[in-house]
């Protein structure tokens, strides 16, 4: 008895666990928080999600503003909507809109230690009504356009977020498996 009430409470605790979670991006990648970032070449290689954290890993020499975009513009931080201090701040992205930081040390800004970024929203199961067809109505194929010109994206590269049905069934598996060598 005592096994079986043990692996319903860990398949419980699996499947209470959320499944999807949002990315950590690491300002400025390895290199981190510091004067010899390109921080708008780093963020144009990003997709910030409502949901994702921003991770600021410094030293003590710098610090991270959240300013608006007058402020980012100018390099000022005398009306900044929130400062940060202590080398690893971890700011959470709640709302979709532009966001902005820079370093509160005097000439870091102007010397491009300051980031711009655009949240967005996140992604939602689209509903569309049904389309009815007219049964009388003969529906004519549609041919692929041959056109040239048409470019095409490279898919976006993996951002390292779980994605929701893939982990919620990974979740699930892994619950049965344990369960099955619980009993």
């Amino acid at each position: 008895m005592a096994a079986s009430s043990s692996s319903l409470m860990a398949l419980l605790l699996l499947l209470v666990v959320p499944f999807v979670h949002g990315t950590d991006h690491t300002v400025g990648g390895n290199a981190g928080w510091g004067l010899s970032g390109n921080y708008a070449s780093w963020a144009s290689g990003q997709t910030f999600t409502v949901g994702d954290n921003l991770v600021f890993t410094y030293d003590t020499s710098h610090g991270v503003d959240i300013v608006n975009e007058n402020d980012y513009n100018s390099c000022s931080t005398g009306n900044a909507l929130k400062t940060y201090s202590g080398g690893n701040t971890k700011i959470a992205l709640s709302s979709a809109g532009k966001m902005y930081f820079i370093c509160p040390t005097p000439g870091h800004c102007g010397s491009g230690m300051k980031l711009a970024i655009d949240v967005v929203a996140a992604a939602s199961t689209p509903t569309s009504p049904a389309t009815p067809s007219t049964p009388n109505s003969p529906s004519t194929p549609s041919t692929p356009s041959t056109n040239s010109s048409t470019t095409t994206s490279p898919p976006p590269s993996s951002s390292g977020a779980a994605g929701g049905f893939g982990s919620l069934m990974g979740s699930l598996v892994v619950s049965l498996l344990m369960l099955a060598f619980m009993c």
